[in-house]
């Protein structure tokens, strides 16, 4: 991490170059050392360095696109198009793998955090040092701190086990509150991160700064951003009077839903040609909605207007698989998530067209981004679960339709109605992964595992070939892969190479 930690320092020279290009210059043409370090002097270059929301908006886990029930790679459609799927990471994240994940060169999640993190720790290891305004160091502080903790809280859920009373002990991370190289790596228990990471949210939500000024300033720190982070973070630690609590707080500033019944439009069709040269040869059109239509103009993410905290998980390999389980939750005819997210025949679009193979892909942003940082509709899902879970199955099901009635054509199919609270929770369950397939499901499981309602417990199961480092054994007999609730793969394996820049300081999860 010490490698990862000096890379960050001469990457965020970058960031501020619009307000340090000479010390820029300078600070670039020396050779990497321990010693080498920003010149920050004021409130408005440790602003900039927050307000660059390239820095922080995208978050590539690969745990989140595989390894749940919501993907959906079968061996059926993998014998259609073997050559498509050519990653080997695909196979060992979605089978919870162990022994080759550590290898893997590409695995980016955990030093893409952990550069947020140092940013924040930069902005807060200098915002009293530097002139400037208390007002403009408050709106910083809380900032770098909704970070910091969003950070942690991410890497926990993907690295760590569940925190519970037995686990509280187990191996967390490495805890970094400096831009310091010399501050220790060795990982702290479980217990130490959560206590910074609720230390940090109890700092951010002191900002002063609301959701709307002059147009939403979704990517920075709100009071309805950080309260529905809050939300996120007690419904995962079971406390749902304070998940209910911070939810009514986010949706009391804000509460804005798009609305798919009149808002949601289909944008630029594509068109292939499938089995060319053949007597069943056609044009087929795929329909994608508007969102997909600009790679790299972020007007429209930007613009989605339920966002209360801008983030994206990004798939570089660009096809969510839905899973057959996934498909099955939709009510096709009525749905408009179905309609516009599901796009029909989309493994065309990945070469899956001689011979042909027809299978949807989930689509929001282009082919490769979700939204993942807490939205309008991820608030209203968070309040109607808590109060299911306390036992009021009336309220759960008037707090869901709110958001029903945005997403399904109007008719008697939008209002739920449950018959109990068992039956509330399981109605709330299904209505967030069909709202947020992959982004939330993986956290999601780990809490359903780890709380005191057996009826929503996951087992994961899969069936798939045999694999090795470098190949999947396509020509043996598939086998039951299964990821029961207590084990403890629910620890993604920690990249071998930063195990190895820490000089095995960090230690790798025990499996």
């Amino acid at each position: 991490m010490n490698n990862t930690y000096k890379f960050i320092a001469k990457y965020l020279c970058l960031a501020t170059i619009t307000f340090l290009l000479p010390s820029c210059e300078k600070f670039l043409e020396e050779p990497p050392s321990k010693t080498s370090s920003l010149v920050v002097k004021t409130t408005a270059q440790l602003d900039a360095l927050l307000n660059n929301q390239n820095s922080f908006y995208t978050e590539e886990s690969r745990t989140n696109i595989y390894s749940t029930d919501d993907y959906g790679l079968t061996t059926d459609l993998y014998n259609a198009g073997r050559g498509v799927f050519s990653s080997m990471a695909t196979f060992q994240f979605m089978l919870w793998d162990t022994q080759y994940l550590p290898d893997d060169t590409r695995e980016s999640f955990w030093s893409g955090e952990y550069k947020k993190i140092f940013t924040a720790n930069l902005a807060l290891n200098n915002v009293d040092k530097v002139t400037g305004t208390d007002a403009e160091k408050a709106i910083i502080k809380a900032d770098a701190h909704f970070i910091r903790a969003y950070s942690y809280w991410e890497l926990a859920n993907t690295y760590c086990l569940p925190y519970t009373e037995q686990n509280k002990n187990e191996a967390g991370l490495p805890i970094k509150t400096s831009t310091s190289f010399e501050e220790p790596l060795a990982r702290q228990p479980l217990e130490k991160v959560y206590q910074l990471i609720e230390a940090d949210l109890v700092e951010a939500l002191k900002t002063p700064v609301s959701l709307i000024q002059n147009g939403r300033r979704h990517w920075r720190a709100s009071k309805a951003g950080v309260n529905a982070f809050a939300a996120r973070y007690y419904l995962n630690r079971n406390n749902n009077a304070k998940a209910i609590e911070h939810a009514n707080a986010a949706l009391a500033e804000y509460s804005t839903l798009v609305d798919y019944n009149t808002e949601m439009k289909y944008g630029k069709d594509q068109s292939i040609t499938i089995n060319s040269g053949t007597p069943t040869a056609q044009t087929v059109v795929l329909k994608y909605p508007y969102t997909h239509d600009n790679q790299t103009d972020q007007t429209d993410m930007v613009g989605w207007k339920e966002f209360l905290y801008f983030r994206m998980l990004n798939h570089g390999s660009w096809w969510y698989i839905p899973s057959q389980d996934l498909l099955n939750l939709y009510d096709k005819d009525h749905d408009l998530r179905y309609q516009y997210h599901m796009v029909e025949g989309y493994s065309y679009d990945r070469g899956m067209t001689k011979p042909s193979y027809d299978y949807p892909g989930y689509i929001f942003f282009f082919k490769d981004k979700i939204p993942s940082g807490p939205t309008v509709a991820e608030v209203l899902l968070t309040k109607a679960e808590a109060q299911a879970r306390s036992n009021d199955p009336s309220g759960a099901m008037a707090t869901l339709n709110i958001l029903r009635a945005k997403r399904l054509k109007p008719g008697a199919w939008v209002n739920l109605v449950a018959s109990g609270k068992d039956d509330a929770i399981k109605k709330v369950i299904e209505e967030r992964r069909r709202e947020m397939p992959f982004v939330q499901r993986w956290f999601d499981i780990r809490r359903y595992n780890n709380n005191d309602d057996p009826n929503d417990d996951v087992v994961l199961t899969r069936s798939f070939y045999p694999f090795t480092a470098s190949s999947v054994s396509f020509s043996e007999t598939a086998k039951t892969y299964t990821l029961p609730k207590n084990s403890r793969r629910y620890a993604a394996p920690i990249p071998r190479t930063e195990i190895i820049s820490s000089n095995s300081a960090i230690e790798q999860n025990s499996y």
